[in-house]
């Protein structure tokens, strides 16, 4: 079983998504203060693998609340097929029971309050029966610590209340797969940006391809987009250089595009 066939989650269709990729040369917990301590509003971080540096950073922020991918949770159920097949089965049936449950909110496409409300009736039982059952494994006297069932459980337990997060917040997803997805140009376009040359141009490739992939979560057509843009920014005022961000863009000129020389 693979995180790829787990279904795309409501929050890809939020007309409000926008991505941006990062480079830094500072240690993580530097770059990771440098990059949000300017935020001063109300922020969800979600967090889609085990790195600590987010918690002990979220921890020393009261406006910050730390949600817990369950694609992270599942891996660790995943490690643990071979060992306890059995067992594992059960749960991740549990975990794919919620994400059944969450499909339905992308097929409807509910309202945030709806959605919220849908959560509380539908997959928050999910999800308490899912934690009662490591509770229940939890009491399993063959259970070691070192079974990799044990470890699985574990970290779900321990992260239980950052993973509850999402039924509470109905902007947010229990995954974020769908940025995972969007993000695989980076990898895949590793061997081509050592030709970058500088810190310099990797950061302009980052900003680049934020702008590319935060058209794709926007279904904005990129060619479209581009030649829209590179025709409009030498006529464009500077302090309105936001109306160029792809979510604004769509919204005020999506309809009517500029056009190439060749299509005109």
């Amino acid at each position: 079983m693979n995180e790829s066939a787990l279904p795309t989650t409501a929050s890809q269709q939020l007309v409000e998504e926008l991505l941006a990729v990062r480079g830094s040369l500072k240690k993580e917990n530097e770059s990771l203060k440098a990059q949000l301590d300017w935020f001063k509003r109300q922020l969800f971080g979600q967090k889609s693998d085990g790195n600590s540096v987010y918690d002990s950073y979220c921890n020393n922020r009261d406006d910050i609340t730390l949600a817990h991918g369950w694609v992270h949770a599942r891996r660790y159920f995943i490690k643990s097929e071979q060992a306890e097949p059995a067992a594992t089965g059960q749960a991740l049936a549990l975990i794919g029971d919620l994400y059944k449950t969450e499909a339905v909110i992308r097929d409807k496409t509910l309202t945030v309050s709806d959605k919220k409300a849908f959560r509380q009736l539908h997959v928050k039982p999910a999800v308490d029966a899912f934690f009662d059952w490591c509770q229940n494994e939890r009491q399993r006297i063959d259970l070691t610590p070192q079974n990799p069932l044990a470890k699985a459980i574990s970290y779900a337990c321990n992260h239980q209340q950052q993973m509850r997060v999402f039924l509470e917040e109905p902007d947010l997803s229990p995954d974020t797969n769908y940025l995972k997805r969007a993000l695989r140009c980076i990898p895949m376009g590793r061997k081509n940006d050592l030709f970058c040359w500088t810190e310099l141009g990797g950061e302009h490739v980052g900003i680049v391809q934020s702008l590319l992939v935060t058209c794709r979560l926007q279904s904005i057509d990129l060619c479209r987009y581009l030649v829209d843009v590179l025709q409009r920014i030498s006529l464009h005022l500077a302090r309105q250089v936001d109306d160029l961000i792809p979510r604004n863009w769509k919204e005020r000129f999506g309809d009517n595009p500029l056009k190439a020389p060749l299509d005109k």
